[in-house]
């Protein structure tokens, strides 16, 4: 490739002139090509209506962190803070409690700050109990960061609502079920 340091532009090319037109023509091919994709049936772009339509993501998608419950109710998360320990944003609070059931411990405080999180699913790695896993939920919008903080009634979900989810951590870690 050549560097046309000393060269004199003429006028048009001062003026942008040449490159406008290019710009000019690619964007009339593109709208043209969509115009007939449209007239005749098949459309050549990709479009959701998104309120009403959603996509389905892929198995892989992560999304916020959310933990699993038992049947009982009660949250699989034993509060070992192995989760809260790996997360690199400590937008992860826990505070253990105890209980006389099956599980010794439970959280009796379990926050996570979606300000904060970066969805890197580090938590839902360090879990020995997957007990928190990243869901398929994106939509998180808020105009003060108090709605953002998500506290332990609000990340409930139960084993079925993510599923697919624990079913590629069992995949890939070649956990048992």
């Amino acid at each position: 490739m050549k560097v046309r340091r000393n060269e004199r532009l003429g006028w048009a090319e001062r003026l942008y002139l040449p490159t406008i037109f290019v710009g000019l023509g690619i964007t009339a091919r593109v709208f043209f090509r969509s115009l007939w994709g449209y007239l005749s049936g098949k459309p050549t772009t990709f479009v959701v209506q998104y309120p009403e339509e959603r996509l389905d993501y892929a198995d892989a998608f992560r999304g916020h962190p959310v933990l699993v419950q038992l049947e009982s109710g009660k949250p699989k998360c034993v509060a070992c803070g192995l989760c809260e320990f790996a997360c690199p944003t400590d937008c992860i609070t826990i505070l253990p409690s105890e209980t006389a059931e099956r599980i010794e411990r439970i959280p009796g405080v379990f926050d996570i700050d979606m300000s904060r999180c970066m969805f890197c699913g580090l938590c839902e790695e360090a879990c020995p109990e997957e007990a928190i896993v990243m869901s398929r939920d994106v939509e998180l919008a808020a105009t003060e960061r108090g709605p953002l903080l998500f506290h332990l009634k609000d990340l409930l979900r139960t084993e079925e609502q993510v599923q697919r989810r624990l079913d590629l951590i069992r995949r890939d870690y070649a956990r048992p079920s």
